[in-house]
């Protein structure tokens, strides 16, 4: 009964950044293509872009970090990424 449970919570640790990250970036194109509506003309949304910039930027360095530590405990990793070991 555990197995099923501990990996629901592993997708919902991915899943939540993914949604962060793909919500940044939807907010980031929303406020760049804002500056060419030509109905409202509010220009560029600053706030609007830095927040995207920023709820982006964590939630893919959460995924590639967690994938970056998954492989480094699996051995995928390139000889350069490999912790040194004291001889």
């Amino acid at each position: 009964m555990k197995a099923p449970f501990y990996r629901f919570i592993a997708i919902l640790l991915l899943v939540i950044p993914g949604i962060t990250a793909t919500y940044g970036f939807l907010a980031m194109k929303d406020a760049f293509f804002a500056q060419f509506d030509t109905v409202a003309n509010s220009g560029m949304l600053w706030g609007k872009f830095f927040l995207g910039l920023i709820l982006f930027l964590i939630g893919v360095a959460f995924i590639g970090g967690w994938t970056f530590f998954r492989d480094r405990k699996r051995n995928y990793l390139a000889p350069r990424f490999k912790p040194k070991r004291n001889k």
